[in-house]
């Protein structure tokens, strides 16, 4: 177990949902965590509802501006954790390019421009603690899910980039493969979701995940088997089965 008295955490993406629990968590722990979205109101009322004490930054990491605006007001942090997230489902005989590109630009390259906002603080400390969510959605392409899936699996890979590169260094890396959770972006889904998690549930996966040494957590573990032991079908079978 880690000890979280004092340590100052970003958390990316965590006006509602799974950000906002997490925030929770991590607060209970004693940590002392900056919540960030677009939202500023969902902030202050999540800051003014933390156990211990917290504060907030607003930030639209489809920005490049906005993200190196809100990295510098936060300054340097013991980790991050990114969550941000948007989600549409449509297939592509129904495309909506405007929703497609949101989902890359929020989902992946919003990442990519958070990572190059405090990566290299963390690289010249040889110190600090990256936690990267992604989806079970991202291990394979599924039907429905132009832009989603596409994104998470580009933020997965990036994980395993960051981890390859870091594993030796005091900079750890985590990635967090989340399956269902019962959230607005959810709420868009017309299907039955296998075991669907509360925010709560799931921010538990994680913290405890955030507590290991270890690189990479999908859960909940039995759901999750269904989407690993897909990466070994034919493709064939894959999208006969899959689609």
């Amino acid at each position: 177990m880690k000890n979280w008295n004092g340590k100052r955490y970003w958390l990316v993406g965590a006006g509602d949902g799974l950000g906002a629990a997490l925030a929770t968590r991590l607060s209970t722990a004693g940590a002392h965590v900056i919540v960030s979205s677009r939202s500023e109101d969902k902030l202050k009322a999540l800051v003014d509802a933390l156990p211990s004490d917290g504060s907030y930054q607003t930030v639209d990491v489809a920005d490049d501006q906005s993200v190196k605006a809100a990295a510098e007001a936060v300054g340097p942090v013991d980790g991050v954790v990114f969550l941000a997230g948007v989600y549409w489902p449509f297939p592509a005989q129904e495309w909506n390019a405007g929703q497609a590109t949101a989902m890359a630009d929020i989902n992946f390259t919003g990442l990519m421009r958070v990572m190059g906002a405090v990566v290299p603080g963390m690289v010249r400390r040889d110190a600090g603690h990256i936690v990267i969510t992604g989806s079970l959605s991202g291990f394979r392409g599924l039907p429905g899910s132009i832009g989603y899936t596409a994104s998470k699996a580009g933020t997965m890979s990036l994980a395993e980039c960051m981890y390859a590169d870091l594993r030796q260094t005091g900079v750890q890396v985590q990635v967090a493969n989340p399956g269902f959770i019962k959230t607005q972006l959810t709420d868009k889904n017309d299907f039955k979701m296998p075991f669907l998690m509360t925010p709560e549930e799931a921010a538990e996966y994680m913290f405890k995940h955030m507590n290991s040494d270890r690189f990479k957590l999908s859960f909940p573990r039995l759901f999750s088997l269904v989407f690993r032991g897909s990466q070994l079908l034919p493709d064939w079978l894959y999208f006969r089965i899959f689609s």
